[in-house]
This record gives structure tokens, sequence and C-alpha cells, in this order.
């Protein structure tokens, strides 16, 4: 049974949270001309706001981190956005010698020895490509939703990041019933592996499938304790605290 089959039961007032979103991404449009990027992790909620950017026609540029370490299945995603919509996505990946000498010195995965290994590769392969994307812009938009995670219980519309640029966070509101109903409705394409029980896509060795009725994010970085599953990609400024 694919996740179109599993999950999409919108929740009451389904409209109104569409309308909402689109009014957020217009405004931040808006606000930020020709300096906002939506950083798509290529997962459902962010193939969302990928269509209703590209719905309502907005001038938002769309980038994502090849890490070098995605599953093919997320590659392949790639060009199908591209062709659907008419448009190119950035990619930003990590630097090709900056990787050679880490992988030389800690080996090919790394993150399954140590936290501090992890949060390393995350820095090169995510954080620095991710600094690079938001090169020159004021503003960014992400998937985050309150659902998603305790820590992101409290996610909102707008929020100012570690570097003082604007996230918009569109989504936040939406049940993960919502993006389903939304992807169905819409015929939007998606990343196969939510088909395969991954409802949270990161580096394939860091994520895996879940059981039925599992914690949402229980598939990434499953080795580490909890307080210790963050990237550093979504920080607070306000604690530090990362929630990505």
């Amino acid at each position: 049974m694919g996740a179109i089959a599993l999950y999409a039961r919108a929740g009451s007032d389904f409209g109104g949270r569409v309308a909402h979103a689109v009014a957020v991404l217009e405004s931040a449009a808006t606000e930020h001309a020709g300096r906002i990027v939506q950083a798509t992790s290529l997962g459902a909620e962010d193939m969302v706001l990928t269509d209703l950017i590209a719905r309502h026609h907005l001038p938002i540029a769309i980038g994502t981190l090849t890490t070098g370490m995605l599953h093919a299945e997320t590659l392949a995603l790639i060009p199908r956005i591209e062709q659907r919509y008419d448009m190119q996505i950035e990619r930003h990946a990590p630097g090709a010698d900056a990787v050679l000498r880490f992988v030389h010195r800690h080996g090919s995965e790394p993150m399954l020895r140590s936290v501090e290994l992890r949060k390393s590769c995350c820095d090169l392969r995510k954080l620095q490509p991710l600094q690079r994307m938001l090169a020159g812009r004021s503003a960014w938009i992400t998937g985050l939703r309150r659902q998603q995670s305790s820590q992101r219980g409290a996610v909102p519309f707008s929020e100012a990041d570690a570097a003082g640029r604007t996230k918009f966070n569109p989504l936040a509101d939406w049940s993960w019933g919502d993006v389903w109903h939304y992807i169905d409705t819409h015929q939007v394409p998606y990343n196969e592996l939510h088909d395969q029980f991954f409802p949270s896509i990161g580096c394939a060795p860091c994520t895996r499938a879940i059981a039925a009725g599992a914690d949402f994010r229980s598939g990434r970085w499953w080795w580490e304790q909890d307080d210790a599953k963050e990237c550093g990609l979504h920080v607070n400024p306000k604690n530090t605290e990362s929630i990505a």
C-alpha cells in the first residue's frame, strides 16, 4: 500500500490551511523579491511547497542539498520536478576536496562512531552547502510542521534564523494527512521512499524505514539518544537548540 492510500486524510478546514500557506508564500515572495529560496529536502512537505510555488507562479528559487550520500530515489526526484514544473533546481554540494579529506581521515561512515563525528559530517555535507545556498539571500522557506516532533511543536509561520534571515514555515499547522491529501489532489510527484515507510528522509546511512505507529522521525539517527538527533539546519537563535 502506497503513502497516498495510507495517509491522505485531510483535517477540517483543509482549504483554509492551503489558502493561508499560499498567503504566506505570496507575502514572502513580495517582501524578499529576488532574495528568497525554498530549501527543499525533496520530502513530501517540500514537494507540496514546490507545487504551490509553481502553481501560483511565485518568483521563489528552489534549491536542494546534494550531500553526496542521498538515496538514489531522492536524487531521481530532481529531474522529475524540473520536467513537471519547467524549472531549474539549484544543487548545492559539499566541496569535493573537503569530502575527500574528511573520508580519508574518518572513513566513509564516521557517523556511526560518535555523535561528534556525525555532526561534523552533517556540517560538511549539509550546513556548509546550505550557507552557500543562502548567501546573498534574506529569506528562505522550509517544510517544518508542528506535528513532526515534540521539538517542533511551537514552529511559527515565520521566524528569524541564527543569521538574522527570515525563515518561513508555511505548512507549520498542516497535518501529515493534509500533506498527502494535497499530493493526491494535485498529483504531486514525491519521493518513492515514502511508499516504503520512510516518512522523514535524509542521507542514506542515517535514514531507515519505520514500523507502523512509530514516531515520525524515529528512522533518523536511530542509534543515538533522542536529545542528540539533530543536524543543525534549523537552529533557534534564542536558545541555540536545533530542531532539524
